[in-house]
């Protein structure tokens, strides 16, 4: 299937770089890369919570604002600014 993707010119770069260094096509490069995350990501159960929360359990009586924080960051990255709209 052909898709397109949008990935930023230091990381589109550095794949590109590596996959070279390895001899492969940069399609085969990022085939096995999908394909090792998503292997990857089926061993952990679906969290609720992004992994970064995690570390925090000690702190469980700011858990409510945590969340809140959490909602907040949330809100402002699905905005999209202008600028970067193109």
């Amino acid at each position: 299937m052909k898709t397109t993707l949008e990935v930023p010119d230091i990381l589109f770069r550095k794949a590109k770089a590596t996959a070279a260094e390895r001899g492969q096509s940069l399609k085969d490069f990022v085939t096995e890369a999908l394909r090792e995350k998503l292997v990857a990501g089926a061993d952990r159960a679906p969290s609720a919570e992004p992994a970064w929360m995690k570390g925090f359990g000690k702190l469980m009586r700011l858990h409510k604002e945590t969340v809140r924080v959490q909602s907040i960051v949330d809100r402002e990255f699905d905005v999209i600014e202008p600028a970067d709209r193109r």
